[in-house]
């Protein structure tokens, strides 16, 4: 792990309440893949071209939009949690760094503040919920703020199981008011309960995904996939992406690692559309074996809470900026001028 990550983890665990360190780290099961993410790309080894010329470095890639940066930051929830500010404060340092942010549709800032505090094109998160009027409201003001895609969440058809002591039962300090920030104005006036009201629908099927894509009338990316087959079967649905997520590990444990299963997933799509993976990526050189194994982006969670709760847009501009600044530093040892000049055959598990 970087050492600043490293540094921004512990003093994100001083700082921060201890129900919503414990609900934003903890993994599901026995944690098993939550422990395994880092390790799973750990055990790549890189092989370096030589004689290239690397004096100008290139990170910058198009991707429904164009980035600085591949390094962006995944969708989470309940940013509140952990710095008063919120996405805002989320969106302030992904500004200052130029880096990709897709925003979640459990955000506790309205969608359009959010979007006026970014630099440039964004995604939105979105769970297919058990109204689906909800769902596309969401959708289509997502796509009047600015966003250029959509990211399906496709892995929760329920919420995975996540032990916790008696101590960690406690509510969240959140009130429903933060929690339901984007959602209240496309709630119906009278409902009994809410929150049944918007939990994710467990009967996603194919057909969903083209309901996305008419929904905002944007690209649709489909976040969750560990399997070639699925991928596949996303692409021919409609798909315009695929995200390789097994959800930081908050939901199936023991789900194959996004390291291990990246690979299958580039080589069944090839080019027809661009892969993108998130999953215990801890530094540039993570970044880069994700990139030469074939994703297009690459995404982070944890460490941006980590950043955010240690020291606010400051801290979360301060980690992109240095990991794509190791990023390009390890392109250039690798022979790699520009993101285009990496591929498979600079990884090796050998």
């Amino acid at each position: 792990m970087h050492e600043l990550l490293r540094e921004l983890r512990d003093r994100a665990e001083r700082a921060a309440d201890p129900d919503s360190w414990s609900y934003l780290s903890r993994g599901s099961g026995d944690q098993r893949t939550v422990g395994e993410a880092h390790d799973a790309w750990d055990r790549y080894r890189l092989r370096p071209r030589v004689l290239r010329d690397v004096e100008d470095v290139s990170t910058e890639l198009d991707l429904f939009g164009h980035w600085p940066s591949p390094i962006g930051i995944a969708p989470t929830a309940f940013h509140a949690l952990l710095e008063a500010g919120g996405e805002v404060t989320t969106a302030t340092g992904a500004a200052a760094a130029g880096a990709p942010m897709v925003v979640s549709s459990r955000a506790t800032r309205r969608l359009e503040d959010i979007a006026a505090s970014l630099a440039g094109p964004w995604w939105f998160q979105a769970y297919l919920m058990r109204d689906r009027s909800v769902t596309a409201a969401l959708i289509e003001r997502a796509a009047d703020a600015g966003a250029t895609a959509v990211v399906l969440t496709a892995d929760t058809p329920y919420v995975g199981h996540r032990a916790r002591t008696a101590a960690q039962a406690r509510p969240l300090p959140l009130s429903d008011e933060q929690a339901l920030t984007n959602m209240r104005d496309h709630l119906p006036a009278e409902v009994d309960d809410i929150w049944e009201l918007i939990d994710q629908r467990a009967d996603l099927s194919l057909a969903d995904i083209g309901w996305a894509a008419r929904a905002g009338g944007l690209p649709v990316i489909v976040k969750g996939v560990l399997r070639a087959d699925d991928a596949l079967a996303c692409v021919r649905a409609g798909a315009s992406g695929i995200w390789v997520s097994n959800h930081g590990g908050r939901q199936l444990d023991r789900a194959v690692s996004t390291a291990a299963a990246l690979p299958e997933i580039v080589a069944a799509v090839g080019d027809s559309v661009p892969v993108v993976v998130d999953g215990g990526v801890r530094d540039g050189y993570d970044a880069l074996t994700a990139l030469a194994l074939g994703a297009r982006a690459v995404m982070l969670g944890r460490p941006v809470l980590w950043a955010l709760a240690a020291g606010g847009s400051e801290a979360v501009g301060e980690m992109l900026v240095e990991l794509t600044a190791e990023l390009r530093h390890a392109m250039g040892l690798a022979g790699a001028a520009c993101l285009g000049d990496l591929d498979r055959s600079v990884v090796t598990t050998g």
